[in-house]
């Protein structure tokens, strides 16, 4: 004997698609209890109800927006080298200096790329590396690159994060670095003005 369901087609979707739809049928479930509550326990309020049904529409509407958009989008995984980030692909992806610097992103992190069907670069830290805190003094190389410099090893810095703290030369900077992974690149903390 067959069972009934071997001739059903199965459907497989992503699990972001699947939280999405999870949430979009949660909000509907709240919004009709609304519904019937105000149905069963104050009919004279019905007008209410325009309010509940506004709701529906406005969350149906950004629903459709989101499963619109993600039908659509590219997610892509890699490795931040200090400046980039590394696609296990191999493809190379620019990460804004200022949101490295206000992440305090670490040589090493891992990384979450989301690429919008607009052409949105949309990066998420979600994995980061294990991290230690390096006190060093900041200077200019001949390129006019900014280090620090902690016990005789020089680390790059992405310059968004010292113009950010006003730092100059000479300024004391905290620095955080892979914990057990050598690297070329710090992420800047804070600095301390001399």
């Amino acid at each position: 004997m067959t069972n009934k369901n071997q001739n059903l087609d199965t459907v497989n979707i992503a699990s972001s698609k699947y939280q999405l739809i999870k949430k979009i049928l949660k909000n509907i479930h709240d919004n009709l209890g609304k519904i019937i509550e105000i149905l069963e326990e104050e009919p004279e309020q019905a007008q209410d109800l325009e309010n509940v049904f506004s709701s529906i529409s406005q969350d149906l509407k950004t629903a459709e927006k989101d499963l619109e958009v993600m039908g659509e989008e590219r997610i892509i995984e890699g490795v931040f080298d200090g400046e980039k980030m590394i696609a296990y692909d191999g493809q190379v992806y620019t990460i804004p200096p200022n949101y490295a610097s206000k992440s305090k992103l670490v040589e090493g992190d891992i990384l979450k790329l989301t690429i919008t069907k607009h052409g949105d670069f949309l990066y998420k830290q979600i994995g980061p590396i294990e991290r230690k805190r390096l006190v060093g003094g900041l200077s200019l190389d001949k390129s006019g690159n900014y280090l620090v410099t902690v016990e005789k090893k020089k680390y790059k810095v992405i310059p968004a994060s010292v113009t950010y703290f006003k730092g100059q030369p000479g300024d004391e900077v905290i620095i955080l670095v892979p914990k057990e992974a050598p690297s070329k690149w710090a992420a800047v903390e804070n600095i301390v003005k001399k």
